[in-house]
């Protein structure tokens, strides 16, 4: 009877020891799972065969927006044409379809996780302060508990994701060449001159952009005189200046910038539409009454000058630049400028609304860095 007791309590305890063993093995195995399905996550690939995502029509699509404006903060007047009254909303519907791939849906977690300890920086005019302000609605509204530090001052605009630790930065600049006043002569823009450049080199996303202003003449032509090789001038074929500020700036890539660890975008032409001939309407004079996109991958107009000029220079680059190749995609989007639903009531056929056309340049720039990582 006691050896019958004894082999009870064995059994007991040795069930006990399996019952225990089974439960570390279910728990191990759960935390196992979670933590496969965060690596998983992390390791989710965003489609790579869109060789060429530039090329290609827009089509409705009833999910559009990619977010809600009103839920973004901080939208600048010129770009917030809900709030400043557009009656119409069709332009937020449409989706970019490239000819033969699908362009991923911009993920904001999955974007600050790849950036994750970096600092992306635009570069340029105020079309590169739009395409920023998108960024950061397609970012916010998609986390809107995500802690945010801002920081600016009269050049440099920092948005700081702290549980990322990722920088979105904005830096003012006209002509990506300098500026200088020189004593007796006055504001010189010096073509051969790149001195912001020690600033941009270290960061770990460059996306530049440059051609607003080029054609700027009068009272809001923010220099005097151009330098070009060590002469200077009253002016110059403006086109030539362009190539020629261009032409200094791949140098600087080439000379100053280490790709290996900091990734070169060069975001295309951003077009206007004021001259209603481009799209086969030839009485028309800008954007005001247009609430679609043109059919079809073409432009009628065909593609800028300036446009060609930024080909022609990107291909004198020798280290990897990557083209935000923006221009056709954007001529079809005569719909999409606030025209005069922005903060200054003005016709403005050359910025776009946020929400808008912006986002789908920040869902190629994504594309682009997938791709590029």
């Amino acid at each position: 009877m006691g050896s019958g007791k004894q082999r009870s309590y064995s059994e007991l305890i040795n069930v006990g020891i399996i019952v225990i063993c089974w439960c570390l093995f279910v728990v191990n195995s759960d935390i196992d799972a979670d933590a496969d399905a965060g690596a998983k996550w992390r390791r989710q690939p965003v489609e790579r065969s869109c060789a060429n995502a530039y090329e290609g029509r827009w089509v409705y699509d009833e999910s559009y927006p990619l977010y809600d404006s009103s839920a973004c903060p901080n939208i600048r007047k010129e770009f917030d044409c809900n709030e400043c009254g557009r009656p119409d909303h069709l332009y937020l519907k449409y989706r970019w379809q490239p000819d033969n791939c699908d362009l991923p849906r911009f993920d904001a977690k999955d974007f600050l996780w790849r950036l994750s300890g970096k600092k992306i920086m635009f570069i340029g005019d105020s079309v590169s302060l739009n395409q920023m302000q998108s960024l950061l609605c397609l970012l916010q509204t998609a986390l809107p508990n995500t802690n945010i530090i801002g920081q600016s001052n009269d050049t440099i605009t920092t948005v700081i994701f702290e549980d990322y630790d990722v920088s979105v930065i904005l830096f003012h600049s006209l002509y990506l060449v300098d500026i200088q006043v020189v004593e007796n002569v006055g504001r010189v823009l010096k073509l051969n001159s790149l001195k912001d450049g020690n600033i941009w080199k270290n960061i770990d996303v460059l996306v530049f952009n440059t051609w607003l202003w080029w054609y700027r003449r009068g009272p809001k032509q923010p220099w005097d005189y151009v330098e070009f090789d060590n002469k200077i001038l009253k002016d110059m074929d403006r086109m030539d200046a362009f190539r020629q500020g261009l032409k200094t700036w791949a140098k600087w890539v080439d000379s100053d910038v280490d790709t290996t660890k900091t990734t070169v975008i060069f975001q295309g032409v951003s077009p206007s539409h004021y001259n209603g001939t481009e799209w086969d309407e030839p009485e028309v004079t800008n954007c005001a009454n247009e609430k679609q996109p043109i059919v079809g991958s073409k432009y009628p107009g065909g593609l800028p000058e300036a446009a060609l000029v930024v080909k022609d220079v990107l291909r004198t680059v020798k280290k990897p630049v990557h083209l935000l190749d923006i221009t056709t995609l954007s001529q079809l989007r005569k719909d999409a400028h606030p025209s005069s639903f922005n903060g200054f009531k003005a016709m403005d056929c050359t910025h776009w609304c946020v929400a808008g056309l912006p986002d789908t340049w920040n869902q190629l720039l994504y594309t682009a860095l997938v791709n590029n990582g």
